[in-house]
């Protein structure tokens, strides 16, 4: 009896389990950043706007359902290892970790654009005879690799006849990447607008610009979602992007602009490295959620460039990986058909050459 009572428990639990993973009463979001503060948050994006408002919990909490934002420290590579374990059902993610993922066989739908032209910068010593990217060649480079930061600097220097045997590239976090220039144990490092901070230091300076050069060499980040989560609950996913969607339409407005840096602002970085990014860029192009040519360029190449790097071991697909239904059906909804300019694969808006 008492054999047949623990059979009994054991078959209702594992019942249980199994409902409660064919019908989660939550929504699992990984982050590729650690962000800050308590509960953590992130700027850069309009996800980040979307997390630090908690529009999304306000979209789901009649239907009693939880959002759970879980930030990564390690960036992409860490998103990928929780896609592979199944731990999430959308990521905000670069590039480059996206592809390793897709190449290795995890099954993820491109959703949105969320953090699109996102710059790239060179930072250097103050003292340094280092003014171009050609100046580079046989110097100590930092650079985060497997980041959406790799192959954008990869590019770069191709574009300016480096090879990336041509310099020494160094393997190191932002936090690493800051702290040895400022010993001088590297002679420069691909960063973001952390080098901001480090510049109004004085212990570094920033000498060189994807936006100002190349939108070519600028950074990409979307929206995923596992295959499962769309396949199970694509009423769910079309209400996230939805909410995303409207963020990045009421924030890509000019007036908007002092309240969007101000927000970002509370995350990692003052909303004047914020500013200074964005001076000379309209926030319809850099908060645009568009899937166009543009994007799928820029995966295209990523992925040629992660081949030849032997970053990965074959070339994924990647055209029907963007899943364009959701994005198209919540630019409908919102009469925002239109409202983001396209860009082609060179950079240039569609019908300009």
């Amino acid at each position: 009896m008492k054999h047949l009572r623990w059979s009994a428990l054991l078959g209702i639990f594992f019942l249980a389990l199994s409902a409660w993973a064919a019908d989660p009463a939550v929504i699992r979001i990984g982050v590729a950043t650690g962000g800050v503060g308590s509960p953590p948050r992130t700027g850069g994006s309009s996800l980040g706007i979307v997390n630090a408002q908690g529009l999304l919990e306000k979209e789901f909490e009649k239907d009693g359902i939880r959002i759970d934002w879980i930030f990564f420290k390690g960036a992409g590579p860490a998103v990928n290892e929780a896609l592979v374990n199944q731990q999430l059902d959308l990521a905000y993610q670069g590039d480059l970790p996206s592809i390793v993922h897709r190449a290795n066989g995890v099954k993820t739908r491109i959703l949105l654009g969320t953090s699109v032209r996102t710059g790239l910068y060179l930072g250097v010593p103050p003292d340094s005879t280092i003014t171009r990217l050609e100046d580079l060649k046989g110097r100590r480079v930092a650079i985060w690799k497997g980041t959406n930061l790799h192959l954008a600097a990869v590019r770069a220097l191709a574009a300016h006849g480096l090879r990336e045997s041509d310099v020494k590239l160094i393997n190191l976090d932002q936090a690493g990447a800051q702290a040895a220039l400022t010993t001088r144990d590297i002679d420069a490092v691909f960063g973001y607008v952390e080098l901001f901070a480090l510049r109004d230091k004085g212990a570094a300076k920033v000498v060189w610009s994807a936006a100002q050069d190349s939108y070519r060499f600028t950074r990409q980040t979307a929206l995923l979602a596992t295959e499962t989560f769309v396949a199970q609950h694509p009423d769910w996913v079309q209400r996230v992007v939805n909410v995303v969607v409207r963020t990045a339409h009421d924030y890509s407005e000019e007036g908007r602009r002092a309240e969007l840096f101000t927000q970002w602002g509370k995350a990692e970085l003052p909303e004047k490295y914020w500013r200074e990014d964005f001076i000379g860029q309209p926030l319809r192009v850099r908060l645009s959620p568009l899937l166009d040519p543009f994007l799928v360029a820029r995966y295209e190449d990523s992925a040629e460039e992660s081949l030849r790097l032997k970053l990965i071991r074959r070339k994924p697909e990647i055209e029907s990986w963007f899943d364009r239904r959701f994005l198209d059906a919540a630019l409908k909804s919102e009469k925002l058909e239109g409202y983001w300019p396209e860009y082609g694969p060179d950079g240039h808006p569609l019908g300009q050459h």
